[in-house]
């Protein structure tokens, strides 16, 4: 099963890629909103590990982007935040977010949480 981790932080990417392929799963890796919106398309992953702010297009972009594309709409977003404001979680409820996980995270809970999406 293939997961797209999208965020622009080197050091999360490492971590988010490890744990992934740990409980095996086929990863792919976008570094900016675009990439991350280009990578669904082409690769049809079914959970994307996706962060909300990052170049190009926030998350929140791609998430909308994502869900009105109908070749794509049904693929899982869990998004990556820093911010636990209500406002962030609103919006993301708008574009339709599956789930959300505020940075810092537990790698159990995150792995969990994956799991649990994609069940």
């Amino acid at each position: 099963m293939k997961v797209l981790i999208a965020d622009d932080e080197p050091n999360i990417v490492i971590s988010l890629e490890f744990m992934m392929k740990r409980e095996g799963y086929e990863v792919i890796v976008a570094r900016d909103g675009k990439q991350a919106l280009d990578a669904i398309r082409r690769e049809r992953p079914a959970l994307v590990l996706l962060d909300a702010m990052m170049p190009e297009m926030t998350g929140f972009d791609v998430c909308a982007a994502v869900r009105s594309d109908e070749t794509v709409r049904d693929t899982r977003i869990l998004m990556l935040t820093a911010k636990g404001r209500e406002t962030d979680l609103a919006r993301g409820a708008g574009v339709g977010v599956d789930a959300y996980m505020t940075k810092p995270f537990s790698t159990r809970d995150l792995v969990a949480k994956v799991k649990e999406l994609l069940a």
